[in-house]
């Protein structure tokens, strides 16, 4: 194996891979919300979080590089972040499939339901999701934006699987 190989994939390498994508997920979003106009409805928040909470746990195992068991503990954190935002993306996507007289009615921006709701019950409104978060309003190759989150979960959770499965030395 190669030089370039054995430090791309080395617990370090694997780490910056998944530290990355996060940067690219983010840099996409931020791209469609300032370029193209679209604002995040609070699902979309939420998913923008687990890619932040995720792309964290990555950084910080790339940068302190401990041993194996340092290695899962930060890997499980970043799992369970994507976990989390895979969650969040399966419900943006189902609300997205709902047919037109079963989608919830809009409800009140995320800041709002921050500022005014206790945490428990502005979780509850926006999981319940609302008309906002069913409306379709880019895609990319026919795949929507929660769709495409969703892909980018399932690959940092194989990243962040295969850095606690892994044999270290």
């Amino acid at each position: 194996m190669s030089q370039i190989t054995s430090r791309l994939l080395s617990p370090r390498g694997i780490n910056l891979l998944g530290f990355l994508a996060c940067v690219a997920a983010m840099a996409a979003a931020l791209y469609l919300q300032h370029a193209e106009d679209l604002e995040p409805c609070p699902l979309c928040v939420f998913q923008r979080v687990a890619v932040i909470g995720a792309g964290l746990f990555f950084l910080l195992a790339a940068l302190h590089n401990p041993g194996a068991t340092g290695q899962r503990l930060y890997n499980v954190l970043a799992a369970l972040s994507a976990i989390g935002g895979a969650i969040v993306a399966g419900r943006h996507i189902w609300l997205q499939n709902l047919p037109a007289d079963e989608v919830p009615a809009c409800g009140p921006g995320l800041d709002y339901m921050i500022d005014v709701f206790p945490m428990q019950e502005m979780l509850r409104m926006v999981f319940s999701g609302s008309g906002e978060c069913a409306e379709i309003d880019w895609t990319f190759l026919g795949i929507t934006i929660p769709q495409l989150a969703m892909i980018t979960f399932a690959g940092l959770l194989v990243l962040a699987l295969f850095q606690i499965l892994r044999r270290y030395r």
